[in-house]
């Protein structure tokens, strides 16, 4: 049996990371972690916590109960020039996505704000940063019910450029991580391989970047099969070859000798990782080209059944609000966030572009408090090692992005009894590919123009 003293203490000790400046819960489940990682941890988890609740939001079933709420949906949507044309059933999944969503970007623009140019964890505001999680909870759950209680009015409309635009800020910022992720890979391998059983790590590489230019091969042959026409799709066909052609191109750039001279770290394995994202987001765009005929869904692709004569895009009730691309969406979202978190980078150019400064702070370690609690490691007295007000804006724009994600970038049409696909979706995920390409470019041929300046 528990006794009451150390049943009252366990309360208190807890109450005390949940209220205090450390966060200790999560560093008893991971010691030796620094005071960054952990803070940058909770917030992710913040979001994937909201992004959860945005799926169940959306699952079958779910609209019924949605439905209850007070003013959310009473005999179909109010919202401007749609009255009465859109099911209920299938707005409410919608809405209510968009609401999630909205709370959360509110919620980290706040912070955002907050933070802007904290330099080191002596700030008072360093504290706020780092602790009073019980706190925060509250203050997105407050905005997360309010938001829900917003008119209808232009909101939707307005909201979803909103998300357009910041959706297509962190495809960029998607792509800056995977360039990091691919030269810490390529880095560490390369160690390996050159402190011993070279053989093994080098046939590792050459296993990976081989798979990752095969399945982007497979799918460029998969593209001009299901997705583009002889005599239509003529964009489609466009978008292929010349991202095909740009990915052949910063393939060819990175294994340069004036480029490998300059960048040592920089070769294949980060290009093919690049071009089998390029070839990912050019899926995904033209997944939301409204010409069903060059847009055949995964369903009919399966099953060899066109999706013209089999799926009407006039009947209300069939609307799938996030679909395969969707999904694969979600999971490079997951990726991209926990990595973001727990990134320490020696790339210079890549920290200058995420406005990080890993490494500036302490040696990770863990203290134990008179209360026997682990508590993290501040690792930022001298410096923080991050951009706190730029990490929310990142996890803004990763909120923006699940919104769109989640609602397949759909968008009410005025005219019909469906949510529909928009040309606008298109091309801000194409040119974000284009734009990403460029950035990637950049990193290997700058060393080369501007030998004078460090960028190792």
């Amino acid at each position: 049996m528990i006794s009451t003293k150390v049943l009252s203490s366990t309360v208190f000790s807890i109450a005390s990371c949940l209220c205090g400046s450390a966060p200790c819960l999560l560093c008893g489940c991971c010691p030796s972690s620094n005071n960054s990682t952990v803070t940058r941890l909770v917030f992710s988890f913040f979001l994937l916590l909201g992004t959860l609740v945005s799926v169940i939001m959306i699952l079958p079933g779910m609209e019924t109960q949605l439905r209850k709420i007070p003013g959310f949906c009473q005999g179909g949507t109010t919202i401007p020039g749609i009255e009465n044309h859109v099911n209920c059933d299938v707005i409410v999944g919608y809405k209510s996505v968009y609401c999630m969503c909205f709370a959360m970007a509110c919620f980290f623009f706040l912070f955002s704000a907050i933070m802007i140019r904290v330099k080191s964890s002596k700030d008072p505001r360093a504290t706020i940063q780092n602790g009073f999680w019980f706190f925060k909870f509250l203050i997105l759950v407050g905005i997360t019910v309010g938001a829900f209680f917003i008119p209808d009015g232009t909101f939707h409309d307005v909201w979803f450029y909103f998300g357009i635009v910041g959706s297509f800020m962190f495809i960029l910022i998607q792509l800056i991580l995977l360039i990091d992720f691919a030269h810490s890979w390529n880095e560490v391998w390369v160690r390996n391989a050159e402190e011993g059983n070279s053989k093994c790590w080098f046939s590792g590489l050459l296993f990976f970047t081989v798979l990752h230019y095969a399945l982007a091969f497979a799918a460029v042959v998969l593209f001009y099969l299901y997705y583009t026409k002889p005599d239509n799709c003529a964009e489609h066909k466009f978008f292929i070859s010349f991202n095909l052609i740009l990915c052949v191109i910063i393939s060819v750039v990175s294994v340069l000798p004036k480029v490998q001279d300059a960048s040592p770290q920089s070769g294949l394995l980060q290009s093919s990782i690049i071009t089998l994202y390029t070839m990912y987001v050019t899926w995904s765009a033209m997944t939301n080209n409204p010409n069903r005929e060059c847009n055949p869904s995964l369903l009919s692709l399966v099953s060899n059944i066109n999706k013209t004569e089999a799926m009407p895009t006039s009947s209300p009730g069939m609307v799938q609000l996030w679909d395969a691309q969707g999904i694969v969406g979600l999971v490079i979202f997951l990726f991209c966030t926990f990595y973001a978190s727990i990134r320490s980078s020696s790339n210079a150019q890549v920290n200058r572009l995420m406005q990080t400064e890993e490494g500036k702070g302490s040696v990770g370690g863990e203290e134990v408090g008179e209360d026997g609690l682990r508590r993290a490691m501040d690792n930022e007295e001298d410096g923080v090692t991050y951009n706190y007000s730029f990490f929310h804006f990142h996890l803004l724009l990763a909120s923006l992005y699940i919104m769109m994600t989640l609602t397949n970038w759909y968008k009410p049409d005025i005219t019909t009894q469906a949510m529909q696909n928009t040309i606008p979706a298109v091309w801000v995920k194409i040119s974000s590919s284009w734009l990403g390409l460029g950035l990637y470019l950049w990193t290997l041929v700058a060393p080369v123009i501007f030998p004078n300046r460090d960028f190792n």
